[in-house]
């Protein structure tokens, strides 16, 4: 089963922010930046929700997304919330580290001709 978002896949709905967000550029009620800095953020959070819907969990898709993130915030500036490289870094190896413990609870190996042998 595929995953959808107010019954739409969420790739269409980024397409379709991405239109809205061209509009407001070409009509002068967002800036350029502004509308980047939204794509970039909307498109984590989208990421976020689809790896999170995702079973089994895949630390890397939710890690990923948790980046893409940052790097919006990072790149563009929220106020309040400001992080230099390093500190962006270590969040995501803290939020690796900790999914992945988390998650390993719940994993086993699969039996393979290796480890049957």
């Amino acid at each position: 089963m595929q995953f959808k978002l107010f019954g739409r896949d969420p790739a269409a709905i980024l397409y379709g922010l991405q239109s809205l967000l061209a509009v407001l550029v070409a009509f002068g009620v967002l800036t350029g930046d502004a509308a980047d800095y939204t794509m970039t953020v909307a498109g984590g959070v989208m990421a976020l929700i689809v790896a999170l819907t995702t079973r089994p969990f895949v630390v890397a898709a939710i890690t990923g997304a948790a980046s893409t993130i940052l790097t919006g915030i990072v790149s563009f500036g929220l106020p309040g919330l400001t992080f230099n490289t390093t500190q962006q870094g270590v969040i995501i190896a803290a939020l690796a580290a900790v999914l992945a413990l988390m998650l390993r609870q719940n994993q086993e190996p699969k039996e393979t001709a290796v480890t049957s042998a």
